[in-house]
C-alpha cells in the first residue's frame, strides 16, 4: 500500500483490461476511478499480441488516473489462462522451539517447504495457499500459531502457471511502467468481494466465465481446495452465434447481449429477431428460441466441464453454498436457472458483499469484481500479516525477487 493509502487492482483478460482505483481511509474502501477497455492482445488468457496489450493497459490506465486525479505506478494485478493448474502439496517441518509452543516462524518454514513440491521446468508457483495444518498427527488445525507440538505439517494447494506466459505478462507491465506488487488468480481475487467467511467454510465454487476461458476456485472451510481454467468462454457462444446465423462477429455479440437466454423453452415461439437493427446491411430476421438453442449448446459444454472438475475432488452435487458467477459472460438471461438444473446446487449471479463507498454504484459487479477483489486481496493479505507478526515488507521483497528474475 502507498503512503496516500491507494490500492489499484487490474484485471488483464482475454477481451478486456479492467482498473480498479480504491483508497483505503479507517478500515472502508472508496472507489476513486475505474475503466475498462478491450484487448485484442490476448487468447484464452495467453499474451498473443504484447503490442495490442500494451496499447489497452496504457489506455484503462490513462483513463483510470484520468477519473481518480492521481498517477498509477503500481499495482495489484490477475492473471488467469488455460496454462493456470493446480495440485497438492504437503510440506514438514520440526518445531524450532525447546518448549514446543509454533511459532510464525514455523508457519513460514513449513509453507516454504510445501513450495518444493515438483513441477515442470517450464512452470512457476503462483500460490500456496493452505488447506489445513497438522499438528503431531491432528488434522484440521486453520491456525497453529500459539498451540504446542514437535512436528508440523501443512496440506497445501500449489497454484502455478506458464513461465512464457508470466514473463510475457510481466514485461507487459514493464512497459507500461507498472510495479507489480502482486499476482492473483484471477476467481481467487473476485471471491473476496462476491463471497463471505460462512460460505467459504461450507463450500463453494466461484466461477468466473471470461471471454476466451471460465475460471473456476472451490474454496471449503475457509481456503482453496481446488482451482482450475476451463478453455471454453463467452467468445465461442458469440463465434456459435455468427456461424449459426450466418452474420458477422460483432452483430453476433450484440445478439448474444440483447436476446440472449439460456434456456430455449423460455423463449416465446413467434418471438424474432431482426438483425437489421444492428446492421443494416443483414436483411434477416431470425427466431429467438433458436438463438437460444445455440446458447444453451454451449453452455451445457461448459457445465458439464465443471461437473467434471468438481467429480475430481469429490465436491459434484456437493458444495452448500453453492455456485457465484461472475465474469462479462454470467450477464445471460436464464444463466441461473439453468445452472441449478445441472450442476445440482444452489447458484446465483456475484454481488458485492464487501462494503465499499465512493463510485462503487457505477461499477458493473460482472466485469469488475476480480480488479476490484485485487485490492480487497492485498489489503486482507496486510492485515493476516501483520497480525501474525509477520513481516509485509519481507514476504514483498521475496515476491519482488520472483518477478525480478524476468526482468532485463
Amino acid at each position: 500500500m502507498s503512503k496516500d493509502n491507494t490500492l489499484v487492482g487490474i484485471d488483464i483478460g482475454t477481451t478486456k483490461v479492467a482498473v480498479t482505483v480504491g483508497r483505503v481511509d479507517e478500515g472502508l474502501i472508496n472507489i476513486i476511478g475505474f475503466s475498462r477497455v478491450p484487448n485484442a492482445g490476448m487468447r484464452k488468457g495467453i499474451i498473443t499480441d504484447t503490442e495490442d496489450t500494451i496499447s489497452a493497459l496504457t489506455s484503462a490506465l490513462e483513463e483510470a488516473e484520468r477519473i481518480s486525479g492521481m498517477p498509477i505506478q503500481s499495482a495489484n494485478i490477475s492473471i488467469g489462462g488455460s496454462h493456470i493448474m493446480s495440485t497438492l502439496s504437503k510440506g514438514v517441518v520440526a518445531v524450532s522451539r525447546a518448549d514446543g509452543e509454533i511459532s510464525a516462524s514455523d508457519v513460514n518454514r513449513v509453507m516454504e517447504a510445501a513450495q518444493t513440491v515438483a513441477l515442470p521446468p517450464n512452470r512457476e508457483i503462483i500460490h500456496v495457499v493452505p488447506k489445513y495444518f497438522i499438528i503431531d498427527g491432528q488434522e484440521g488445525i486453520s491456525d497453529p500459531i500459539g498451540m504446542s507440538g514437535i512436528r508440523l505439517e501443512v496440506e497445501a494447494v500449489v497454484v502455478s502457471g506458464a513461465s512464457s506466459a508470466i514473463k510475457n505478462l510481466v514485461k507487459s507491465l514493464q512497459q507500461v511502467n507498472i510495479a507489480i506488487e502482486g499476482m492473483v488468480f484471477a476467481p481467487i481475487a473476485a471471491a473476496h468481494v462476491l463471497t463471505n467467511k460462512k460460505q467459504k467454510d461450507l463450500g463453494l465454487a466461484v466461477v468466473d466465465i471470461g471471454g476466451g476461458t471460465t475460471s473456476l476456485a472451490v474454496f471449503e472451510n475457509g481456503d482453496l481446495l481446488h482451482c482450475a481454467v476451463l478453455p471454453v468462454g463467452s467468445i465461442n457462444i458469440t463465434n456459435d452465434l455468427a456461424i449459426g446465423l450466418r452474420t458477422s462477429l460483432e452483430v453476433a455479440e450484440k445478439i448474444k447481449l440483447n436476446y440472449g437466454s439460456a434456456i430455449p423453452e423460455n423463449v416465446a415461439e413467434n418471438e424474432t429477431i431482426d438483425l437489421a437493427d444492428f446492421d443494416p446491411q443483414d436483411t434477416q430476421k431470425v427466431e429467438r428460441k433458436y438463438v437460444a438453442e445455440i446458447i444453451h449448446a454451449r453452455l451445457m459444454e461448459i457445465f458439464a466441464m465443471i461437473r467434471e472438475e468438481l467429480r475430481k475432488i469429490g465436491k459434484d452435487g456437493m458444495l452448500p453454498a453453492g455456485i457465484i458467477f461472475t465474469g462479462g459472460g454470467s450477464n445471460l438471461e436464464d444463466l441461473v436457472t439453468l445452472a441449478k438444473e445441472e450442476l445440482r446446487l444452489p447458484a446465483q449471479i456475484g454481488m458485492p458483499l464487501f462494503e465499499m463507498a465512493g463510485l462503487v454504484d457505477k461499477i458493473d459487479p460482472a466485469i469488475y469484481s476480480t480488479s476490484t477483489g485485487l485490492i480487497l486481496h492485498s489489503l486482507e493479505n496486510q492485515n493476516t500479516q501483520t497480525s501474525r507478526g509477520l513481516d509485509p515488507g519481507n514476504i514483498l521483497d521475496k515476491a519482488k525477487g520472483f518477478f525480478k528474475q524476468f526482468l532485463p
